[in-house]
């Protein structure tokens, strides 16, 4: 098998430019509360053919195993395991989904004994699948593992592998599925359509009509995978003005965006950002969304003229009378 050297899981976005950078991010725990959430949504979205016999009132997570590599001294935890029936037949099989962040060489192998180990313990019919959500490679990852002899063949092992950075985003966009809008930022995004992305993803959220945990969850796993650079927030900002008024507040509840272009300077420039940030916050929440104009001369006040600004922000009803002199 050949070789894939490992690599991280960071955007392509420079750090010193992203916005909320994170430091240290539990990729695991995120796409495991991200599919236990929304499983069913992520069958039907990306399994459709399982989906189409899978009984969603018969699922089960079944508790996570432990396995041991006896030659590397290895511990290996399994991501998702869930146990549930066949639609009109009293039988009863096993999902398996390990979510890779990193491409591994090995991994084919490690997933057949996952699945050999699952074997021996239940007894049931295993469906294995792969969720490669790395960035890098774009090659084919191989979802087989063989062994035989000339003439012979003993096994032939192969799982479901769903390569995200392999499929368009736009593909999963017309969907309108919680765990495919999550997902889609992990798909192939060209440079250019980053933003477009964001903006998708907060307008998908809004009109499932979630509950607020779980738009937040969804949510938070797009910021964390799609971070923009300040200029993208500018051009984030600017799209989301130009919607209705009720899109745009919706769209409040889901992202810290306009705080974020606040707090981002306020960090390092002190109080009249800090004043800054506060009139963001509430203007958008009065006025909706502002223009790029309007940011530029937010960008320009000094603290003495925020400070006039947040003194008005209550007497007058548009960004442009809150700006006027």
């Amino acid at each position: 098998m050949e070789p894939t050297q490992t690599i991280g899981q960071n955007q392509s976005v420079d750090q010193n430019q992203a916005v909320d950078q994170n430091q240290a991010v539990d990729h695991d725990r995120l796409f495991k509360e991200l599919l236990t959430t929304f499983f069913v949504e992520f069958v039907e979205a990306f399994l459709p053919d399982v989906h189409a016999y899978l009984e969603p009132e018969s699922i089960v997570f079944l508790d996570k195993e432990i396995f041991m590599d006896i030659t590397e001294g290895n511990r290996y935890e399994s991501d998702i395991v869930v146990q549930a029936k066949f639609q009109g037949r009293d039988a009863f099989f096993l999902l398996i989904v390990e979510n890779q962040s990193t491409p591994q060489s090995e991994f084919p192998d490690r997933m057949f004994n996952y699945v050999g180990r699952f074997w021996e313990k239940y007894r049931l019919p295993i469906y294995p699948v792969a969720l490669f959500s790395y960035d890098q490679p774009l090659k084919l990852a191989p979802n087989t593992f063989s062994m035989e002899f000339p003439g012979f063949v003993v096994i032939q092992f192969q799982f479901r592998a769903i390569q995200l950075n392999r499929l368009s985003w736009k593909d999963y966009a017309k969907k309108r599925n919680p765990a495919a809008t999550a997902l889609m930022v992990k798909m192939q995004i060209p440079e250019e359509e980053r933003v477009k992305v964001r903006l998708e993803c907060l307008r998908l959220i809004a009109t499932l009509r979630l509950d607020p945990a779980r738009s937040q969850l969804i949510a938070g796993f797009v910021r964390t995978y799609l971070q923009m650079t300040r200029p993208e927030l500018v051009e984030l900002q600017r799209e989301v003005g130009l919607l209705p008024r009720e899109e745009q507040n919706t769209m409040m509840t889901l992202t810290n965006e306009w705080i974020e272009l606040g707090e981002e300077k306020g960090r390092t420039q002190g109080r009249s950002d800090e004043a800054r940030s506060l009139v963001l916050r509430l203007g958008t929440k009065r006025f909706g969304g502002p223009e790029a104009s309007t940011l530029a001369a937010l960008e320009a006040a000094d603290l003495a003229r925020l400070e006039v600004l947040v003194d008005r922000l209550l007497e007058v009803e548009t960004w442009a009378e809150l700006l006027a002199d």
